[in-house]
């Protein structure tokens, strides 16, 4: 069986930059253990695969996989798979709708940006387990838990550039993802993404953990539009507007490469 599989950079619109993203277009499901497998052999924080619901191609089911879980929702591979659904599948007629575990999803486009609509995920306040706290090198002013996330607020963007983890006694200690953000230098704010549990040291830019940062942002900062930046080694940029329980995500895409995967 040959499948056909892209790689796009996304939240950017250089190569080398953002947060690189498969995607592997299915007309029907594969088993659950062979998607997997072929996440973990891309060794990419996420491996999207998508199949269609509609014949028109303006709606899709999709799914996402770290090289070691399924997760729940990934913002940067929805905006890799949109870019290649748009380029290969549906080049004019926009917006589309995605089936996902999270809900019903929306991608639009705006000339070369894609602005995803995607639910807004509130946590609330929390202690800092002090043996987390230890692991990350930091502390917080503030810390905020949601299921399968950690919300840290520092004082500054230098703080959280300084920040050096240690990866493997945060995964001895949760599965949880953990993200450090403070306002921005040049920007509204700023993050960082760290995932060990899921088998992902530091993500270069994550789409689903601005559904959190967006709403704490927007009430701190008593605005509705905002900038961001996901300062990791790649980094990458994202636009992010709060409309009541929904988030609207805007970057970029830039393809990298397309082949065929055989199994």
């Amino acid at each position: 069986m040959n499948l056909r599989i892209y790689q796009v950079d996304a939240f950017t619109s250089e190569l080398f930059a953002g947060n690189p993203a498969a995607v592997v277009p299915l007309t029907e499901w594969l088993d659950d253990r062979l998607m997997q497998q072929i996440a973990a052999e891309n060794n990419l924080a996420e491996t999207a695969y998508f199949v269609p619901v509609s014949e028109q191609n303006d709606h899709w089911h999709i799914r996402w996989f770290t090289p070691a879980v399924e997760v729940p929702l990934c913002g940067h591979a929805t905006l890799a798979s949109a870019a290649v659904i748009r380029r290969e599948f549906q080049p004019a007629s926009w917006p589309i709708s995605l089936e996902s575990a999270s809900g019903l999803l929306t991608v639009d486009i705006d000339d070369d940006a894609f602005i995803l609509d995607f639910p807004t995920n509130e946590a609330a306040p929390a202690e800092l387990p002090q043996d987390l706290s230890d692991a990350l090198g930091t502390g917080a002013l503030e810390c905020f838990h949601v299921e399968g996330f950690f919300l840290l607020i520092v004082s500054d963007e230098a703080t959280v550039r300084a920040i050096s983890p240690d990866f493997s006694r945060i995964a001895s200690l949760t599965d949880d993802s953990v993200i450090v953000t403070a306002p921005g230098d040049s920007v509204d704010f700023i993050s960082r993404f760290f995932a060990p549990g899921i088998g992902i040291n530091e993500d270069p830019v994550t789409g689903a953990a601005h559904c959190l940062l967006t709403p704490y942002w927007s009430k701190r900062l008593n605005k509705k539009q905002l900038r961001a930046r996901q300062i990791s080694s790649r980094g990458g940029d994202v636009g992010c507007e709060i409309r009541d329980d929904r988030v609207r995500l805007r970057g970029q895409a830039t393809f990298y490469l397309e082949g065929n995967i055989t199994v």
